[in-house]
Parts: C-alpha cells; structure tokens; sequence
C-alpha cells in the first residue's frame, strides 16, 4: 500500500473513533479545524505548490 494510502486509511480510522467519542458534529470541528490550521502553518510557497498539485489532479 502506497503512503498516501495508508494515511488515508489512518485518517478515517481517525474520524470514526473521533465521532464515536465526541459526537458527529464536534468531531467534524475538529477535523475541518485542525486541517484548516495545518493548511495556514505552511509557507507561502508549499501552498502554491500544494494548490497545483490539487489542480493536476482534477485535470485542469
């Protein structure tokens, strides 16, 4: 299984056990929020290069 597959797997395990705990709607705060913060700690030119690569993929 390739890497991105298994952080796939990792965060899904993830979520359910993070709904099963706190709730479906506190723990899709959590999930949006922490992606959203993860996403502002990068530097302006890993969001560039993170905007493109996302853009390759849907065919653009």
């Amino acid at each position: 299984m390739s890497t991105g597959g298994k952080v796939a797997v990792a965060g899904v395990v993830a979520a359910i056990v993070l709904f099963a705990t706190v709730g479906f709607w506190a723990g899709l705060l959590v999930l949006i929020g922490v992606s959203t913060v993860a996403y502002f700690m990068l530097d302006s030119s890993q969001r560039r290069r993170l905007r493109g690569v996302s853009r390759k993929q849907i065919g653009r």
